[in-house]
């Protein structure tokens, strides 16, 4: 089935169109709803309820741009609505940890595989993993951020930058990143 019989299926609400649309997305926006989610039960959740208002909002979709773009958006949004129902953003900040990491971009390598990143990204504190989603991962702005999580602009800075030497932190102690070449020799023994 094509993409556009899938979408004019579905908007009919043809049940063989909506599960292939359904099968043919459902895998990778689970992996969006994982990086959010605090365990596999919540992302499952989330990516139920995400496919929910899919269908029941896809008659919204005009064409412009991918489909699978305006999926994603969608099951994002879900995703902040889950944990905005579920927790606070501006607290599970730990300052004194977060100020004494120098944040060193450079030294993630480019071949990490992503399952150990999210594992790592996953190890972060709520508003810490979701800021670092929506902005390094997503490509949303600290403005519209603040908007969609109800913070101050500063806030999504802050949480962004706590976030990234926070994860650097986990990445060193796992042995996934290094700090210095004295660190990758004593590794490698």
């Amino acid at each position: 089935m094509t993409e556009e019989q899938m979408l004019n299926g579905s908007i009919r609400q043809h049940a063989a169109a909506q599960e292939a649309l359904y099968h043919r997305f459902s895998p990778r926006m689970l992996g969006v709803c994982y990086r959010y989610a605090k365990n596999k039960e919540d992302a499952e959740d989330m990516l139920q309820e995400g496919f929910i208002k899919v269908f029941t909002q896809l008659h919204q979709y005009r064409g412009e741009g991918a489909l699978e773009g305006w999926i994603r958006r969608v099951i994002v949004h879900t995703c902040i609505n889950f944990l905005k129902k579920n927790k606070k953003f501006n607290d599970s900040v730990d300052i004194f940890h977060a100020n004494s990491l120098m944040i060193r971009e450079d030294y993630i390598p480019s071949i990490m595989q992503a399952k150990q990143v999210v594992e790592c990204i996953r190890l972060l504190p709520l508003g810490y993993r979701t800021v670092l989603n929506l902005y390094a991962i997503e490509g949303y702005s600290h403005k519209e951020i603040a908007q969609m999580l109800e913070i101050e602009e500063s806030t999504s800075r802050s949480q962004y930058t706590r976030a990234k030497a926070m994860l650097e932190s986990i990445l060193i102690k796992k042995n996934i990143l290094y700090k210095s070449a004295d660190q990758r020799k004593a590794a490698s023994r």
